[in-house]
């Protein structure tokens, strides 16, 4: 049954009809407790969702909704390992990541609780004797920069909770990422590298995904141009990966390999293996707090009953503005630099989770999914793009997120970066009308007809909704509960829409593309069969090659002919 054949959803339909002609700024005028009403705590975390087109009759039918497309079923099946990955026939597990050591979970006859803190106690070794500088370079100097080498999950992750946990750094290890295939990414970084003193993640399960590899082999070449031999790859390389065979033959010791499990997606994965950077750079205690702050959201998603649960609250009013107020996209604004990165996470976590037109069952969806994720960090957002979200033509509900507490000293800079952040949701939400704006004109001495005339241009709709999400302090644990409450509200909206949020299979046919293109502009193949603007691309592009005196070499990488 799809979304829109559900009882609850016709009965939103109707309420929709008489919510559309509200104004926050009434409702907030009529109820002197809502803000009071519409937020609540969970895993360290607060979370105000009063300036939305709601009430309490709106919580109630989109909760009955939630029921109806069986979200409190499914939320067992996740956490009890169900393969709820249907056209891929695997479980989904990443809360099991974060479980505490000693909580038993048989899958397939095996405790996946007693591998995964084995893995845990694997990465705890090496990251104390590195930070430690017990592990030395093949000169026997200390590492001083960890370089990770993956793409997508393996690589948003981890370098968004670093840059995020920056504070607790440890001060000799500097860490950098890279993940574009674009030769520029890798080749601005390694001139700033020395080899003797620097340690290579690559981060690829089956260590044969094509963007990482191209990118580990250019490091490794540049790594034995640097005078060392292939018997020193073994003290620079690692691997997070499950193909022994092929991180031996790289150059890694299969002792330096981490593992991890074919139900960790790549977006949901940093929580294992794949945050081995995050645990180099915070060392593995807080590491440990990271994981413990996602697991306390989890149990509350688990356990608290719909009408006062985080996750799925957050899900149903995005559910509430997407389908039946229409909004296309959602800006996340975080009010603190150190979470810069995390729009752009959340951009592969929800739309590779939820940006498809396919039910579950196979089926075209009739209604509308996954909106559109983008944003920066506040104030800067306020000076490029917020002029839209004010006065636009289209409505941009907002993900507000503020930590209370900062981590610096700098006098008066929190106070002026929590007055705008708590600005922006207040003047969204209450607009400026033509008698307020007539007003302010007027009290600046405006004669009447400048003011008429300048009018429109004051008024503000407002009725623009949002939400605001406090951490006390940016901490591992609340970063950790951060994630894992825009994971679970993902999997709720997935649920909701009727969607497989764990496969992806809509970045396969632009990969397939690029494998035949590639092989036509590298020689190894006959052209092909393209559309009339392909085959001109590609012609333009050997031709380019050619006219420069460079070619495209086998392995994909420009070589001289000279």
């Amino acid at each position: 049954m799809h979304l829109t054949s559900v009882p609850a959803y016709r009965m939103l339909q109707t309420h929709h009809a008489e919510a559309s002609h509200w104004h926050m700024r009434d409702l907030f005028a009529r109820d002197p407790n809502r803000a009071s009403a519409f937020s609540l705590e969970a895993a360290g975390l607060y979370l105000d969702y009063s300036k939305n087109r709601i009430t309490r009759n709106t919580v109630e039918l989109l909760c009955d909704l939630a029921r109806e497309c069986g979200v409190e079923t499914q939320r067992g099946a996740l956490f009890n390992g169900a393969k709820i990955n249907t056209t891929e026939h695997r479980a989904v597990l990443h809360t099991a990541l974060r479980a505490p050591r000693g909580k038993p979970q048989i899958i397939k006859g095996t405790d996946i609780n007693s591998e995964i803190h084995a893995v845990l106690d694997q990465i705890a070794r090496f990251t104390e004797n590195v930070r430690s500088e017990q592990w030395r370079g093949c000169s026997g100097e200390s590492i001083t920069d960890v370089v990770n080498i993956g793409i997508g999950g393996s690589d948003l992750g981890p370098k968004m909770a670093c840059q995020a946990l920056r504070t607790y750094s440890h001060p000799r290890l500097k860490l950098h990422f890279i993940s574009n295939v674009d030769g520029h990414d890798l080749n601005t970084l390694l001139p700033q590298l020395d080899a003797r003193t620097t340690l290579f993640i690559v981060a690829s399960k089956t260590f044969t995904t094509v963007e990482t590899m191209m990118n580990a082999q250019s490091a490794r070449a540049w790594f034995l141009t640097q005078g060392n031999s292939e018997a020193d790859l073994a003290k620079h390389f690692v691997a997070v990966s499950t193909n022994a065979d092929a991180v031996k033959t790289f150059g890694i010791d299969p002792k330096n390999m981490f593992p991890f499990w074919d139900w960790v997606g790549g977006r949901y994965s940093i929580w294992s293996a794949i945050g081995l950077p995050l645990a180099l750079a915070i060392g593995i205690e807080k590491f440990r707090e990271f994981l413990a702050g996602a697991h306390a959201m989890d149990q509350h998603f688990c356990n608290a009953p719909l009408e006062q649960n985080m996750p799925v609250l957050l899900a149903l009013i995005g559910i509430w503005n997407r389908n039946f107020f229409g909004n296309t996209s959602i800006s996340i604004a975080p009010y603190h630099q150190y979470l810069q990165q995390f729009p752009a996470y959340l951009q592969q976590l929800e739309m590779e989770s939820n940006g498809k037109r396919v039910g579950a069952d196979g089926s075209i969806l009739p209604h509308a999914t996954c909106p559109i994720l983008w944003g920066d960090v506040g104030t800067n957002g306020q000076h490029a793009y917020f002029q839209l979200l004010h006065q636009g033509t289209d409505v941009v509900p907002v993900d507000f997120i503020a930590a209370l507490k900062p981590a610096h000293a700098l006098p008066g800079h929190h106070a002026m970066l929590l007055a705008n952040c708590f600005a922006q949701s207040e003047a969204l939400m209450l607009g400026k009308n033509a008698d307020e704006g007539r007003s302010e004109l007027q009290a600046q001495g405006k004669p009447k007809a400048e003011t008429e005339a300048l009018l429109p241009h004051k008024i503000f709709p407002g009725n623009r909704p949002s939400n605001t999400i406090l951490l006390n302090e940016l901490t591992p644990a609340s970063l950790g509960a951060l994630i894992a409450l825009y994971e679970h509200k993902t999997f709720v909206q997935g649920l909701v829409w009727g969607i497989n949020s764990f496969d992806q299979w809509g970045v396969e046919l632009g990969k397939v593309l690029a494998k035949n293109i590639h092989a036509e502009l590298t020689g190894t193949s006959a052209p092909q069969k393209h559309d009339g603007s392909t085959n001109t691309l590609i012609a333009r592009a050997k031709a380019i090659f050619m006219y420069c005196g460079t070619e495209l070499s086998d392995s994909g990488t420009l070589s001289s002919t000279d």
